[in-house]
């Protein structure tokens, strides 16, 4: 093959991985892990670390919810504490979380309350200080959309208690 040829491959190649690379980053365990404990770091809670455990829970459910992609909460089998995003596009891990800690602009620490309107749980979960696993999935569903779950352990949001 003449030179050429192949550098015009090698730079072919180049850029198919790079396209990829765009459109899939931000969904590693690396970037959920960063988004959140970013947030956490804000509000002096020490951070998060994975758990392949509570991952698998979150893949599994994940799976379920492929053929419909409805924001319908697991339930965390009673074990953990659940934030759910779904995006007509690609969106990744990372827009997720912050559309979650978007929510700290709505929530007062001092009387432990959200704005009226609003929702503030997404936020106070991914801070919530006793919550120490991470565990997250990401789908495309069949419908074209984007899935996206991330679980707590232990979980939080308990009613009357401050997240730190």
């Amino acid at each position: 093959m003449e030179l050429s040829k192949v550098l015009a491959i090698l730079i072919f190649i180049s850029s198919l991985a790079f396209l990829f690379q765009v459109s899939h980053g931000q969904d590693s365990k690396e970037d959920f892990l960063r988004a959140h404990n970013a947030a956490r770091a804000q509000v002096g809670v020490p951070p998060m670390k994975w758990d392949d455990q509570v991952a698998a829970f979150a893949q599994n459910y994940a799976n379920q919810r492929r053929g419909d992609c409805k924001l319908v909460h697991s339930g965390g089998g009673g074990r953990y504490a659940e934030n759910l995003a779904w995006g007509s596009g690609n969106l990744s891990g990372t827009a997720a979380a912050k559309m979650w800690v978007d929510e700290k602009a709505y929530y007062s620490y001092n009387s432990n309350t959200c704005a009226g309107g609003h929702q503030c749980g997404h936020d106070t979960q991914v801070v919530w200080r006793r919550s120490v696993r991470l565990g997250c999935a990401k789908f495309r569903c069949n419908n074209g959309g984007t899935f996206i779950t991330c679980n707590y352990d232990p979980p939080g949001n308990y009613v009357g208690q401050k997240p730190y």
